[in-house]
């Protein structure tokens, strides 16, 4: 949801201690600086007034606690991306950064330009989002564990005992990888049982990467389009030319979404074998002397493509979907 400026603008630079609020009363711009709180939050609203759009960059954790609070007390909020902001202050050629700083150029940013006004993800994604980071944590656990017992035993003296600890320790993080997965899909397999099964349908796409696709793009149901799903998953082509000088190549943007673009690539392997679009899709441009990898890109490209046009229509996976849909159309 894409709003105007209706109500008082807010800026608030945050940090995993502090608040720097940044607010205007009539030509005076004021400061106003709170701990990462409840009574912190509940001071800004004392100062500020619910009613008014609140600005911040999303920090990971240190602000969601801030957005749910004000969104609950009848603000709006909005939560920008930090490279936004960034481009915006460059753009103005400012010079420093302070909190305070920070925070009046999302005041700024927030009185000159329109913003999405954020919304909170269902209880249910926020808890998978959360078993998704364990899983990430256990999975770098297990890699550094599994590198330790490697090293070992290329030592010339060899503790058993040690290499018997290590090894232990490698089985119950795979244990709890596993258990973990499993109740991760499980929950996304309750909320959207529908949705799973349309993806599953695609030749390429395994019930893991259905639950991890289902995750990333929340459900599907805050994307008008499939451009929007390729930006985020940080797919989308970015060329550097300029003039007749440079002429440099054509790669994806990576910005986001490494874990979904990983899964992806690996289904692409399967995809150009048993996906006719994807098959048909490698082939031509493998034929136009592309090389593997970037054909490999293309086919990510063409699955979310798939996923996105399957799910938002209702319809399974057919060879010739997008030929039946322009001709029901």
């Amino acid at each position: 949801m894409v709003s105007h400026v209706l109500f008082s603008v807010v800026g608030i630079d945050v940090s995993k201690a502090t608040l720097a609020v940044c607010y205007q009363v009539g030509e005076q711009v004021k400061h106003l600086e709170v701990p990462n709180t409840k009574a912190g939050f509940q001071q800004v609203i004392k100062t500020c007034g619910a009613h008014c759009r609140f600005v911040m960059e999303a920090t990971g954790t240190y602000n969601l606690a801030l957005a749910y609070y004000l969104h609950e007390q009848g603000g709006q909020v909005a939560v920008l991306n930090p490279l936004v902001i960034r481009r915006f202050i460059q753009m103005h050629l400012s010079k420093g950064k302070t909190d305070r700083k920070d925070a009046q150029w999302l005041l700024r940013y927030g009185q000159q330009q329109t913003v999405t006004v954020w919304q909170p993800e269902e209880s249910v994604l926020v808890e998978c989002r959360q078993l998704e980071q364990v899983t990430e944590q256990l999975l770098k656990q297990k890699t550094m564990v599994s590198n330790s017992l490697e090293a070992l035993q290329r030592q010339p003296v060899i503790s058993k005992l040690a290499c018997k600890r290590l090894q232990r320790l490698l089985k119950a993080l795979t244990q709890q990888v596993a258990a973990v997965e499993t109740e991760l899909l499980t929950l996304l397999e309750q909320r959207f049982a529908a949705e799973m099964t349309l993806l599953c349908s695609i030749p390429g796409i395994g019930r893991k990467t259905a639950g991890m696709l289902l995750l990333f793009a929340g459900g599907f149901t805050r994307l008008d389009n499939y451009r929007q799903l390729i930006a985020m998953a940080g797919l989308s082509p970015r060329e550097h030319s300029s003039g007749t000088s440079i002429r440099g190549k054509v790669r994806i943007t990576k910005m986001g979404g490494g874990l979904i673009r990983g899964k992806l690539f690996m289904c692409s392997f399967a995809a150009k074998k048993t996906n006719a679009a994807c098959s048909a899709l490698f082939d031509r441009l493998v034929a136009k002397g592309k090389n593997k990898k970037l054909a490999l890109i293309a086919v990510c490209n063409k699955l979310l493509k798939q996923a996105f046009a399957i799910v938002k229509s209702g319809v399974p996976y057919q060879a010739d979907f997008t030929s039946k849909l322009a001709l029901n159309a």
